[in-house]
């Protein structure tokens, strides 16, 4: 197995590195096609944790695997909500416009400065919505930047508190996202992202910390249950949008950078299915 995620990792960065190459700084209008498959690739290490960070989870499945984990990605520096700001410019950097932070739903990349609560600016998005599980901003779940990502303030509004799921109609703006009343869909290209963001939130909170145990469970509408689905297709958006290198070197800006934690679920996207 290490071999051949050896070998697809370094194929991964070999292809990344002939896209970089031909790219040009995009503008604050930049397509989701130019801002997010792209990572830089001079900080992003290709470094086999199983023998150290993981070492403790290998082997595992099932609830086994799931509270060895809990365990391992439990011991973490915790930011404070106004931090989360500055770190935002760091893990979601255009590789292409040092500048600027690429949005996630959107895919658009925006200036770093633009930050805030007007219009045009982008915010702090929680992808798993801080009132399922009522933890709002606070230092833990509210702060955890492995599911906290720049996103326009109105496509932030649009997906408000909404659970995952396929359909729905075009979100202005959204880069290809759909929207209906109780669910929201992230474009093709951070599909997986999201659905990983979603799986290491109900590994790392278990309802110790103070904090709800958050689930991920098989509907939608959950309200402000500690619960977000659908499980089913989440688990698909795994399976067809696997990490790339702007996920993983994000997963490892956290880690060296922030809060020295990683998301399992990018490192070993196979988890998901040994978990649920």
């Amino acid at each position: 197995m290490l071999a051949i995620r050896t070998r697809r990792r370094k194929a991964a960065t070999l292809a990344t590195a002939a896209v970089l190459a031909s790219l040009a700084a995009p503008s604050l209008t930049a397509s989701p096609a130019t801002a997010t498959t792209t990572a830089n690739t001079t900080t992003t290490t290709s470094t086999d944790y199983d023998a150290t960070y993981y070492k403790d989870a290998i082997g595992k499945t099932g609830t086994s695997l799931k509270s060895s984990l809990h365990t391992i990605i439990s011991d973490q520096t915790k930011l404070s909500y106004s931090a989360v700001w500055d770190a935002l410019k760091a893990t979601d950097e255009d590789p292409a416009n040092t500048a600027n932070v690429i949005l996630l739903y959107s895919g658009v990349s925006r200036g770093k400065s633009l930050n805030g609560g007007d219009t045009g600016d982008w915010n702090r998005e929680h992808v798993w919505a801080k009132s399922h599980g009522d933890f709002g901003t606070a230092t833990g779940p509210g702060t955890d930047l492995h599911h906290l990502r720049p996103e326009d303030v109105r496509i932030n509004s649009v997906r408000g508190n909404k659970d995952f799921d396929d359909g729905g109609s075009a979100v202005g703006e959204g880069g290809g996202s759909l929207t209906d009343s109780d669910s929201f869909e992230p474009r093709d290209a951070v599909k997986g992202d999201v659905a990983r963001m979603i799986f290491y939130m109900a590994v790392r909170y278990e309802g110790g910390d103070g904090f709800a145990d958050l689930e991920v469970n098989g509907q939608v509408d959950n309200g402000s249950n500690p619960y977000i689905g659908k499980l089913s297709v989440l688990k698909a958006w795994n399976d067809e949008d696997p990490p790339d290198a702007f996920e993983e070197h994000r997963n490892q800006v956290v880690y060296d950078d922030y809060q020295h934690n990683r998301n399992p679920f990018i490192d070993h996207p196979e988890w998901v299915e040994s978990i649920w």
